[in-house]
């Protein structure tokens, strides 16, 4: 059976400011390195056998902090873990773009990559995975958006926002994912507060 860990990114001056990202390259900040130092130490007290990144600078940096600290390889990197690409509206906010394009701009077309042209990426990805890493425990760092939509396509959705150097597990079972573990964070807590991370037995 195989495990795909699906970890977000750490955190950007883009994401503070509300940016759009997409598939413009930005860089983690301070907090962001120390996001993923504290996953890279959880995760060297759990088995892993290996790690697929995002090509992109603020998920490739989080991918080697990881690596370092943990002790799992980083196999490589890929531009098909991607955010989406969202096209001219990359690089704004809510405000630049109901002021540019109005309110309805997300159904515009602004140059924004289809639902079905991500989906396309990751079965291509997925096959790649189910076939070079059978039983094995892959992390992916990747991106919101692009996890959010292979979630939501596979029907193991959450509300929760998925937050910044999140862990998200499935686990293959026969022909399907089941998703166990969603947006957990218990890496990031300083106090002796209740477990961030929604636990979670659904399969598609």
């Amino acid at each position: 059976m195989t495990t795909i860990g699906f970890i977000r990114h750490g955190s950007t001056e883009w994401n503070r400011l509300g940016k759009l990202q997409g598939q413009l390259d930005t860089d983690l900040t301070d907090e962001g390195r120390e996001q993923a130092r504290l996953l890279g130490l959880r995760l060297s007290q759990e088995s892993w056998d290996g790690i697929v990144s995002s090509d992109l600078k603020r998920a490739n940096e989080t991918a080697h902090i990881i690596s370092t600290l943990s002790g799992i390889p980083l196999l490589r990197t890929d531009k098909r873990l991607r955010e989406r690409k969202y096209g001219l509206v990359e690089g704004t906010t809510v405000a630049e773009r109901e002021e540019r394009w109005g309110a309805d701009w997300k159904l515009q077309d602004l140059g924004q990559e289809s639902d079905s042209e991500l989906w396309a990426r990751w079965i291509e990805l997925e096959t790649e995975i189910l076939n070079q890493h059978p039983s094995k425990k892959i992390l992916l760092i990747s991106h919101g958006g692009f996890i959010v939509q292979i979630l939501r396509v596979l029907k193991l959705n959450q509300e929760e926002f998925l937050q910044n150097t999140s862990l998200t597990l499935l686990l293959r079972q026969r022909d399907q994912w089941e998703l166990q573990l969603y947006n957990c964070l218990t890496h990031l807590q300083t106090t002796a507060e209740p477990t961030n991370g929604l636990k979670v037995n659904m399969t598609r």
